[in-house]
């Protein structure tokens, strides 16, 4: 009896011993199963997190580029440059003479040059346009400040193009496939009407290349060489009182006595012309002027002699 009682606790103890087993190999597995889920989710995050690097670290270079591509479009920004001077010089065509050399020296030309003669003033003006290449603009413009003539009035002014050659860029660029595809769509093209309209439509596009291209060549002669005008005035001092004409005495004196003889001669003249002129009229007034004077010549005669006699 007591034996099958210590049998029995036996077999109790085994069994809770076997179901303690399971549930420690069961909170085992568990506990493997949520680590491994954890591990799973931290490499998510940590693959998550290395792509949001590498994007950002992505963002960053494009955004250094991009800074980049800044910097260049500011480099090769588009300005058009006008300078507009005004000189007063001693001597007109010297100072034509050094402008002319000074633009040669800095590479440019002159696209128009232009004298006035003033002969009443005894005075030369005239203005000079030339070109001149745009990095050296601004030390042209000084050179000429600096020079032999006196500044009286300077403007430079700048106009930035730079937006318009790109939108010309870009236009350009979309006209020129639409051009290869008007290209390709004619070498397909088997009905002539199809043929016909390809080609007009390819012509309207070609048209609009050339006006492109037209005005960025224009924009770009205008960047690459400024425009400088310049109004040259010479000035020619006469102190008064002191000139040849107002110091030459005799040259005076013999223009005076040839105005009185013009004066005299002008008087005979009119004398004559008169005279002439009334002949037919003064002869006879004549006439009765001397019967009257012969009149009264006889009867105050007489008279005379007799108060002599008395």
């Amino acid at each position: 009896m007591k034996k099958a009682i210590w049998i029995l606790l036996g077999v109790v103890l085994f069994a809770t011993a076997c179901s303690n087993e399971q549930e420690n190999i069961g909170e085992s597995d568990s506990a493997t199963e949520s680590f491994e889920s954890m591990d799973e989710a931290e490499r998510q995050d940590t693959e998550s997190s290395e792509a949001g690097g590498e994007q950002s670290i992505e963002n960053g270079d494009e955004g250094s580029s991009a800074v980049e591509e800044k910097e260049v479009e500011v480099e090769e920004r588009k300005i058009i440059y006008t300078g507009s001077l005004r000189l007063e010089v001693k001597n007109y065509q010297q100072a034509v003479n050094e402008i002319e050399s000074q633009v040669a020296a800095f590479s440019g030309y002159i696209v128009e040059s232009s004298t006035y003669d003033y002969s009443e003033e005894s005075s030369t003006n005239g203005n000079i346009t030339a070109r001149i290449p745009q990095e050296r603009f601004h030390e042209f413009i000084q050179l000429i400040e600096e020079g032999s003539g006196k500044i009286l009035e300077s403007n430079v002014s700048g106009q930035d193009v730079t937006e318009e050659y790109v939108d010309l860029e870009s236009r350009l660029k979309s006209k020129r496939v639409v051009e290869e595809r008007l290209l390709s769509f004619m070498e397909q093209a088997e009905k002539t009407e199809d043929l016909l309209t390809i080609s007009n439509d390819l012509a309207e596009v070609q048209e609009e290349i050339e006006q492109v291209t037209g005005r960025m060549n224009y924009l770009q002669n205008r960047t690459d060489l400024a425009t400088v005008q310049i109004n040259i005035e010479e000035n020619n001092v006469n102190i008064t009182g002191l000139s040849e004409d107002e110091l030459n005495t005799w040259e005076k004196t013999k223009q005076q006595f040839l105005k009185s003889i013009n004066v005299i001669l002008a008087m005979l003249s009119g004398l004559f012309v008169f005279i002439a002129g009334n002949l037919p009229i003064l002869i006879p007034l004549a006439g009765i002027a001397a019967i009257v004077w012969w009149v009264v010549r006889k009867k105050t005669k007489p008279s005379k002699e007799e108060n002599k006699e008395e």
